[in-house]
């Protein structure tokens, strides 16, 4: 039998109108059913224990982390004779219809490795679905629970309902690509430590105006924040991204960044000999401001355009005055000097060229402040 054409619902909202209680009552059995297929699936339990992760195979609490297996309707054959309609399997993002049969459902996940996504009150409320150990290259790497009812994926950050002890304890937020990373981050602080950092991640998209004011709002912001992103582009646009949503308003502490090898991540370096120990390192004895990584990333983008920008003067003087809109975004007179500083070297110029440039800056900012408050002039035309 083909692949079936999937129906889209005509509301992006799934299960609006239905009883939430029932919805998370049908979450919540897909977790113990996700959990079980867990226990007999080889492949990815190999695929956790090879990424340094084989304890959430041995045990199930906080995470719950399961296995969606293959088959086209597995999960919703089971909840159907469960006594779930297909109305509340639909409404929970966990089934959807085929498109030449409305009356046929089939799962949404299959497949995937399954991470449960649970709301500040501990409910489970969606999924998020990771690609099989053997999934071929054209499988997307994480499928994202739909929006639902229960669920909105812009409003949540993985990993919070889980780790409310070192919440509490106000260890510093780390803020990471995905699930397993947080996981990486989680098992590299043993229980008995008394502080260190405590991973959290956007549930399959990019971090939202929302979940930066979750992590504003964190105990632990006051001791900043470390962003923990792969060393590639898509990475690279992250950090970028959480530079602009969290330092205004202001942060409660310093926002940093994490620095990793091209390629590489969270989870990659726990794999590692002594990976713990390197992973802890990389996300506070080494982590670095995050404005410093905005400046290196604008100057790999200018050099990569212009190879031989750095070449002469005029070029060195032109990568100045495209960085230097960087010193008004540090957060002190003092951190504004280092930037400041750090543009001159990088750009081969003399600090007095950067004061040059960010006074010229600094004069069109005003001029055009000047001009966007002026009345509007009235001509007679009479």
């Amino acid at each position: 039998m083909g692949a079936p054409r999937l129906n889209q619902p005509t509301s992006s909202v799934r299960g609006t109108g239905l009883e939430t209680g029932r919805l998370l009552a049908a979450v919540e059995a897909a977790v113990t059913y996700y959990r079980a297929q867990l226990k007999d699936a080889d492949g990815p339990r190999a695929y956790l224990t090879e990424r340094g992760l084989g304890v959430v195979v041995q045990r199930e609490w906080p995470w719950r982390v399961g296995y969606a297996p293959p088959g086209w309707s597995s999960l919703t054959r089971h909840l159907r004779a469960a006594g779930f309609t297909p109305e509340e399997l639909v409404g929970a993002g966990l089934s959807t219809r085929t498109r030449t049969d409305p009356d046929r459902l089939i799962d949404v996940f299959r497949d995937r490795v399954m991470f449960p996504v649970r709301d500040p009150d501990g409910y489970t409320v969606a999924f998020l679905g990771r690609s099989g150990p053997d999934a071929g290259k054209d499988v997307p790497k994480y499928i994202n629970n739909p929006q639902t009812a229960i669920y909105n994926k812009r409003q949540l950050l993985f990993g919070v309902a889980e780790q409310q002890d070192r919440i509490t304890a106000r260890w510093t937020p780390v803020l990471v690509e995905g699930p397993a990373d947080v996981l990486a981050v989680w098992l590299s602080y043993s229980r008995s430590r008394c502080a260190g950092a405590v991973a959290l991640a956007p549930c399959g998209t990019s971090l939202t105006d929302t979940q930066a004011t979750i992590l504003r709002k964190l105990p632990g912001a006051t001791q900043g924040l470390v962003a923990a992103f792969d060393a590639d582009p898509a990475g690279r646009a992250a950090v970028d991204r959480a530079w602009h949503l969290l330092r205004q308003p202001r942060f409660p502490g310093p926002l940093l960044a994490a620095a990793f090898s091209a390629g590489a991540d969270p989870a990659d370096l726990l794999r590692r000999p002594y990976g713990k120990a390197q992973l802890r390192a990389a996300l506070q004895r080494q982590a670095q401001p995050m404005l410093d990584k905005m400046l290196d990333h604008r100057l790999a983008q200018l050099i990569e355009r212009h190879p031989r920008l750095l070449e002469d003067i005029g070029g060195r003087c032109a990568a100045v005055r495209i960085l230097v809109p960087l010193v008004f975004e540090a957060p002190s007179p003092h951190e504004a000097t280092r930037v400041a500083r750090s543009i001159a070297a990088a750009t081969g110029v003399g600090v007095d060229t950067v004061a040059i440039a960010a006074l010229a800056n600094l004069e069109d900012a005003l001029c055009d402040l000047h001009l966007s408050s002026e009345p509007a002039r009235i001509f007679d035309t009479t």
